[in-house]
């Protein structure tokens, strides 16, 4: 059992704060990785979660992305932190938090891809223009900064 769901057991539905990462992986073709949830069912976002006790947000986003993608990350770049009001969560079972999420990006990665089952449908390869409707909001505003630090970057380097 992880460190969220100890607290629980003490703090029953009042709100937490949680602290978490997610990660833009990018293939060599520039398209971005994201992975149909099981929960909330249907919906794409980026692979990641949250913090256990002890652990970076860097140890955080590479534990996530190994466990439910089985890809090693070997460098991250910071995108951004995310946290406050509009960053307030009830889950379906009536627990409330408040959630700080690190994002990061990274082409730099090993492995072969699978899927965790217990957390995930399916992953795939998107191009930036052909995004999934069903996205999660969140991660919609870390992709768009995501791209457009991409956009800066090759523009400063023309």
């Amino acid at each position: 059992m992880g460190y969220v769901e100890e607290l629980r057991k003490v703090v029953g539905h009042s709100p937490l704060i949680l602290v978490g990462a997610v990660v833009v992986l990018v293939d060599p073709d520039g398209r971005l990785l994201l992975e149909e949830r099981k929960f909330p069912e249907g919906l794409w976002g980026l692979p990641g979660g949250l913090m256990e006790l002890g652990e970076s947000t860097e140890d955080t986003a590479k534990r996530e992305v190994l466990e439910e993608t089985g890809l090693t990350v070997s460098e991250l770049r910071l995108i951004n932190v995310y946290s406050g009001p509009n960053h307030f969560v009830v889950a379906k079972n009536g627990d409330e938090y408040y959630v700080v999420t690190t994002a990061y990006y990274s082409d730099v990665y090993s492995g072969e891809l699978t899927v965790d089952h217990e957390e995930s449908l399916s992953f795939k390869f998107f191009s930036p223009e052909r995004l999934p409707a069903k996205l999660v909001g969140s991660h919609c505003t870390v992709i768009k900064e995501f791209l457009e630090l991409q956009c800066s970057a090759e523009v400063s380097s023309k």
